[in-house]
C-alpha cells in the first residue's frame, strides 16, 4: 500500500463500458406504448458507476465511445460535471450514441427497449483505448454489454488484460440485459466466458438464478460461481439486503428500508460504494468485521439511490449515507 499521503494520486477507479440515455416515462406503471411522454435519464452501468464513486468523493475515470453528437456530448459532460475523468471518452462520427426507452413498472421494477443498431459503444476499438489510463487504474471495473459484439468485445478483453498487468483489482457485475444477447445460451456463455478473471463479482438474484440455471437464491447457488482468483462474490437481493462470500466465511446484511419510487440504478451506487472503499484496501474482503461495515455502507447507497427517480440524481453523496447510517437524535 502506498503511504497515507499518496492516496490521492493512488486511488483511481476506471469504468469501462457503455453510458447511454434511457428515456423514462413521465409515468410509472403504463407500458411504453401508453406512456404520454419522456424524460431524458443519462445512464449505462460502468458510467453509473464512475459517478457513484465521484460523488462518494472517489476519483474515478470512464472508458468507453459516444456518439460524435448532442447526447453524446452532453453525457462526456455529464460525466466532467460530475468530476469523472473523461481522457477516456472516444466519439464515432458515423454511430449515434445508444438510447433505451424505459418503463417503469407500478412496483418501481423496469423494462427494456433498445437502439443501439449499431450504437457508438459497441464499435470502440483495441487501438482506440487510452493504455496511459487504464494502466494508472487501481481498481478496474466492467460489465459484460460490451462483450455482445467485436469490435468492443476486443477493446474490453484488451483493457481487462493491461489493467490486470498493471496491478489493478478487476471488479465485474454483469449487469444482464437479456433483450441485447443473440440469444439466453450466448448470454450466459459469453458473461462466463471472463468470469475467471474477476477478483471482485457483484451479480442480482435475477442474475444468479439466471447463470446457475436454478431458481434457488441460496449459499449452495451461489457458491457454484466461486473460482479460485476470486476474493469477493456479492449477491444482491434488493430490500433484503445482500449476501457475501469469500474464501475464509460467508454472511449477509441487511437492507434499509426506504420509500423507494425507481431501483434504477442501485446496484450501480452499491458497488461504486464497494469499490470507494477497497480501492484504499484491498485486504477489505479478507477482514469480515471491515467487510461488513463497507457491505452496511453500500447497502445505504443503493437504498437512497431507490428514492429518486433516475440513476444518476439519485446517486448519493457521503454526508446523505452517514445520515442514513446515523439517524438524527429523537
Amino acid at each position: 500500500m502506498a503511504a497515507n499521503g499518496a492516496v490521492s494520486d493512488s486511488g483511481l477507479i476506471v469504468s469501462f463500458g457503455e453510458m447511454l440515455i434511457d428515456f423514462v416515462p413521465t409515468v410509472s406503471g403504463v407500458s411504453l406504448a401508453e406512456a404520454p411522454g419522456f424524460l431524458k435519464a443519462p445512464g449505462g452501468a460502468p458510467a453509473n458507476v464512475a459517478i457513484a464513486v465521484a460523488r462518494l468523493g472517489g476519483k474515478s475515470a470512464f472508458v468507453g465511445k459516444l456518439g460524435d453528437d448532442e447526447f453524446g456530448h452532453m453525457l462526456s459532460g455529464i460525466l466532467k460535471e460530475n468530476g469523472v475523468n473523461g481522457d477516456g471518452i472516444n466519439f464515432d462520427k458515423g454511430a449515434r450514441t445508444a438510447l433505451a426507452f424505459v418503463t417503469l413498472r407500478a412496483d418501481g421494477d423496469r423494462e427494456f427497449m433498445f437502439y443501439r443498431n449499431p450504437s457508438a459503444d459497441m464499435l470502440l476499438k483495441p487501438e482506440e483505448l487510452n493504455l496511459e489510463l487504464i494502466r494508472s487504474a487501481k481498481v478496474f471495473h466492467y460489465g459484460s454489454i460490451s462483450l455482445i459484439v467485436e469490435p468492443c468485445r476486443s477493446a474490453h478483453l484488451k483493457a481487462m488484460e493491461v489493467a490486470k498487468e498493471a496491478g489493478a483489482l478487476l471488479s465485474y457485475d454483469p449487469n444482464l440485459r437479456l433483450p441485447l444477447w443473440p440469444s439466453a445460451e450466448e448470454a450466459r456463455e459469453q458473461i462466463k466466458s471472463i468470469w475467471d478473471k474477476a477478483e471482485v463479482i457483484k451479480v442480482s438474484d435475477v442474475e444468479l438464478e439466471f447463470l446457475t440455471g436454478s431458481d434457488k437464491i441460496d449459499d449452495e447457488s451461489a457458491m457454484s460461481l466461486w473460482h479460485p482468483n476470486l476474493k469477493l462474490l456479492l449477491v444482491t437481493l434488493g430490500e433484503n439486503g445482500c449476501k457475501y462470500y469469500t474464501k475464509n466465511f460467508r454472511g449477509s446484511v441487511d437492507a434499509f428500508h426506504v420509500n423507494s419510487v425507481d431501483t434504477t440504478g442501485a446496484g450501480d451506487s452499491f458497488i461504486g460504494a464497494l469499490l470507494c472503499k477497497v480501492v484504499h484496501d484491498h485486504s477489505i474482503p479478507e477482514d469480515e468485521a471491515r467487510l461488513r461495515e463497507v457491505l452496511k455502507f453500500a447497502n445505504a447507497c443503493g437504498a437512497i439511490t431507490t428514492t429518486k427517480k433516475g440513476a444518476i440524481p439519485a446517486l448519493p453523496t457521503e454526508t446523505e449515507v452517514l445520515s442514513l447510517l446515523k439517524p438524527a437524535p429523537k
